[in-house]
């Protein structure tokens, strides 16, 4: 018997995938997987330098976050320091290329978003 899978819409209320759009939204989450997604594996401190602002908390609860949701894979290697990596999994890599484009758009548009806020701001 197959089974049937739900009509999932972010509009709705109690819909689950409001969760993941909530996360998907989070600036530190489309920095983390933009990074990751253009270097591949790295070290906890080398995306912490790239993620410039970003303390080792929110960077920690935002990689775990990741993994929970099976976007990231976290590595540890056995050894004295133990060293640690992230990087995208499969199902990451599909977020990978829609937040690059929002990180584009952003980089881009920066200027007529600035000069829109400060027209706003004068009246």
């Amino acid at each position: 018997m197959s089974q049937v899978m739900p009509d999932w819409s972010v509009l709705a209320a109690t819909c689950p995938s409001r969760t993941s759009l909530a996360r998907i939204a989070n600036k530190w989450t489309a920095m983390a997987v933009s990074v990751l997604g253009n270097n591949g594996r790295m070290r906890f401190g080398d995306l912490r330098t790239q993620l410039d602002g970003i303390s080792g908390k929110v960077l920690t609860e935002t990689l775990r976050d990741l993994e929970r949701d099976g976007l990231v894979t976290r590595h540890v290697h056995a050894e004295v320091p133990p060293r640690v990596e992230y990087e995208l999994t499969e199902l990451g890599f599909t977020l990978h290329v829609p937040l690059l484009a929002l990180c584009r758009w952003a980089e881009e548009h920066i200027a007529e978003v600035l000069v829109n806020r400060e027209s706003y701001d004068a009246r």
